[in-house]
C-alpha cells in the first residue's frame, strides 16, 4: 500500500476513534473496516496476521462491552426497558440537540423510566447514575479494544 493509502486509513481509524468518544458513527465497526481494507490491500502475511488479531480483539469487545456492564445493571436492579427507552430518546435527542441531545436524551429516558417505576426521585436518579456510569464503562472498553486493534495495525504498518 502506498502512502497515501495508509494515510487514508490512518484517517479513517482516527474517525473511528472519534466515533467511540462522540457516538455519532459505529466506531470499533469504522476501526475494523479500516484495517480489513488496508490487510486485503497489504495482502501480506503480516497483515493477515494483523488482521485476524483486530477482529479477535474486536469481537471480544463486542461482548465485554455488553457483558460486563450489562451484569452490573442487573446487580443494581436496571431493567434493560429503562436503557431501552434511554438509547431511543438519545436517538430522538441527539436531532433534536446536535450531539449532545444524544446524552441528554438518554439520561432523560432512563429517568423518567425509573421515575415511573420507583415513584419517587431519589430512586429514579440512583438508577440513572447506575446507568450512566455503565454507559461510560461500555465506553471505555470500546475504545479501549479500538486501541488495541490500532496498535495492532501500526505494528503491522511498520512490519509490512
Amino acid at each position: 500500500m502506498d502512502t497515501l493509502g495508509t494515510v487514508l486509513v490512518g484517517l479513517a481509524i482516527l474517525v473511528g476513534i472519534a466515533g467511540i468518544i462522540v457516538p455519532i458513527l459505529p466506531g470499533s465497526l469504522l476501526v475494523w473496516i479500516a484495517i480489513v481494507v488496508w490487510a486485503v490491500v497489504v495482502a501480506e502475511p503480516a497483515a493477515w496476521a494483523v488482521l485476524v488479531a483486530a477482529t479477535v480483539v474486536y469481537g471480544a469487545t463486542l461482548v465485554v462491552q455488553y457483558a460486563i456492564p450489562g451484569r452490573r445493571l442487573q446487580r443494581a436492579g436496571v431493567p434493560g426497558r429503562a436503557m431501552l427507552l434511554g438509547f431511543v430518546l438519545g436517538v430522538i435527542g441527539f436531532f433534536v440537540i446536535p450531539v449532545l441531545g444524544l446524552f441528554v436524551g438518554f439520561v432523560l429516558g432512563v429517568y423518567l423510566h425509573e421515575l415511573a417505576r420507583h415513584r419517587t426521585h431519589e430512586g429514579a436518579w440512583t438508577a440513572t447514575v447506575h446507568a450512566m456510569k455503565a454507559a461510560g464503562l461500555s465506553i471505555l472498553i470500546e475504545l479501549a479494544g479500538a486501541m488495541i486493534s490500532t496498535s495492532l495495525w501500526v505494528a503491522g504498518v511498520v512490519l509490512t
